[in-house]
């Protein structure tokens, strides 16, 4: 099935949600075969927060709605700096391999389309972004997902070290 990317509108609550793709599954069952739908949706509120979920229903509206719900439940926060991320980071799950790296003010999203939903979600506004081994949407999302959350800030850093701040950027 084509691909297809939309913007859904803001919620009440500030979330916006993104639906990244949408696969048709075919079960062959003994009387023919059943034809069902798995939507992969990305969540985010623009500051920080952002979750991925996937849902399978029969029809692709039902598929959307549950793939959203399990997104907004598995949101998670992340570490970002003024407008990109703290430090490079490279994001793993199965084959698929996402580099992200910070980008100076002005540079933009340099991302494929689906890394670049999670990350826009996310509320990153520059940054570089390098995907290799596998292209799947489902395992690039991931893989981006991991990355966002390995992501720590100075502060953290430097608090886990029993350091200061200067210490660490010095």
């Amino acid at each position: 099935m084509a691909k297809r990317e939309q913007e859904v509108v803001k919620q009440d609550d500030g979330i916006t949600s993104r639906l990244v793709g949408v696969n048709r599954i075919t079960k062959v069952v003994k009387g023919g075969r059943n034809m069902r739908f798995a939507a992969l949706v990305v969540v985010g509120d623009g500051n920080g927060s952002v979750g991925i979920g996937s849902g399978k229903a029969a029809e692709v509206p039902e598929a959307i709605k549950k793939a959203e719900q399990i997104a907004r439940r598995n949101m998670v926060k992340i570490s970002i700096g003024e407008s990109t991320i703290p430090h490079e980071v490279i994001g793993k799950y199965g084959k698929s391999v996402v580099m992200l790296m910070p980008a100076p003010e002005g540079r933009g999203v340099i991302a494929g389309s689906s890394v670049r939903a999670v990350v826009e979600l996310a509320g990153i506004k520059n940054v570089t972004t390098k995907s290799y081994g596998s292209r799947n949407p489902i395992n690039t999302v991931k893989a981006t997902f991991e990355g966002l959350k390995a992501l720590r800030s100075p502060e953290k850093i430097a608090q886990l070290r029993g350091k200061t701040v200067e210490e660490i950027l010095g």
